[in-house]
């Protein structure tokens, strides 16, 4: 039996472990009980599509990080699950000050994220005071709010055209998505130094070894890949484009240069074609690539979060106002 005072030591303990540490009937069907607990609440699951099978099939949506902030600030639920990373839930929070936000494991966050401190980015835009700043959505709240404008991979060419082309770009945190769109538009702009470590983890020498043994795959590829992956892609794209070309194009097989967890939502689209991750320099299980911060949301850890309400995403209200601004402009010029 779970008393109060078992859930407010898992309370007390959030901040050091992540997650609330509360022991689950064995006897409890997870699927089940969340669809109960939903209801209840009147909560939403939002879930990337980088989150186990179990999550995803769980969840109300699976999508990218444009769609999963299209989702979160157009939802009328009274609670928000984000089955993500940090960042995910700050943004929904962001959008939806009066809404409770909760995120199932609060340690799992983002390489690419944590490669932006905020005191070195706000000295590095202090620099440059003459230029626009673009920000990947893969950011802190913080960064946000210092931000002009955020994108996402789905959208981030339209962003960086959107902006008058005699104004100076500093394009933030990825290096690779920002050499990407500097090849993509032409425009010259001023790159911060941030990469996330799962798409930098695909050994070319593997992919090309690969592709000799499926000679026939096409490779689809996230644009936050290094640029000698993106060269021998035959598509790039966010990770829903990347399964809109894989549902569209007339072949049969495919390498994915994305985290592996993609893998679940193209297979149900294409369930009669050939889905071969990409293979990652670590020799492990899957010779795939997995983002381990993803991997830290369970279903058991979805389920508690939703009973008990915690733990909860709490962004201060001088930087989600700040914050909010760039994310606003972003879903307007996402809508035409």
């Amino acid at each position: 039996m779970v008393t109060d005072e078992i859930i407010a030591k898992a309370a007390g303990k959030l901040q050091q472990k992540g997650f609330l540490d509360i022991p689950v009937d064995k006897q409890t069907n997870l699927v089940d009980a969340i669809n109960r607990l939903r209801k209840e609440k009147n909560a939403v699951i939002l879930a990337h599509y980088y989150q186990t099978p179990d999550i995803q099939d769980v969840a109300d949506y699976v999508g990218d990080s444009l769609g999963l902030s299209q989702q979160a600030a157009a939802t009328t639920a009274d609670m928000i699950v984000f089955a993500g990373v940090h960042f995910m839930g700050e943004t929904a929070k962001i959008l939806n000050p009066d809404k409770k936000v909760l995120l199932p494991d609060l340690k799992a966050g983002c390489s690419l994220a944590e490669s932006a401190p905020p005191d070195l980015f706000r000295k590095f835009k202090e620099a440059h005071p003459d230029h626009i700043v673009i920000t990947y959505i893969n950011c802190t709240a913080e960064i946000k709010a210092m931000s002009d404008i955020i994108c996402t991979s789905a959208n981030a060419e339209k962003i960086v055209n959107a902006v008058p082309k005699d104004k100076p770009i500093i394009f933030a945190p990825d290096k690779n998505l920002g050499r990407y769109l500097i090849n993509k538009t032409g425009r010259d702009m001023l790159l911060w130094d941030g990469a996330c470590i799962v798409h930098e983890a695909f050994a070319i020498d593997k992919l090309l070894d690969l592709h000799k043994q499926h000679p026939n795959a096409k490779i689809v590829a996230h644009p936050e890949s290094e640029s000698h992956i993106l060269k021998v892609a035959h598509y790039i794209g966010s990770t829903t484009g990347m399964i809109n070309f894989v549902k569209k194009d007339e072949g049969n097989e495919y390498i994915i240069a994305t985290e592996a967890g993609i893998l679940h939502q193209m297979a149900k689209e294409v369930p009669h074609k050939s889905l071969i991750p990409a293979p990652s320099h670590e020799d492990n299980t899957c010779a795939c690539s997995e983002c381990a911060f993803m991997r830290m949301n369970t279903l058991e850890k979805l389920y508690l979060c939703l009973k008990y309400e915690l733990p909860e995403i709490q962004v201060p209200e001088d930087i989600r106002k700040k914050a909010l601004i760039p994310i606003q402009r972003m879903l307007e010029i996402s809508k035409n």
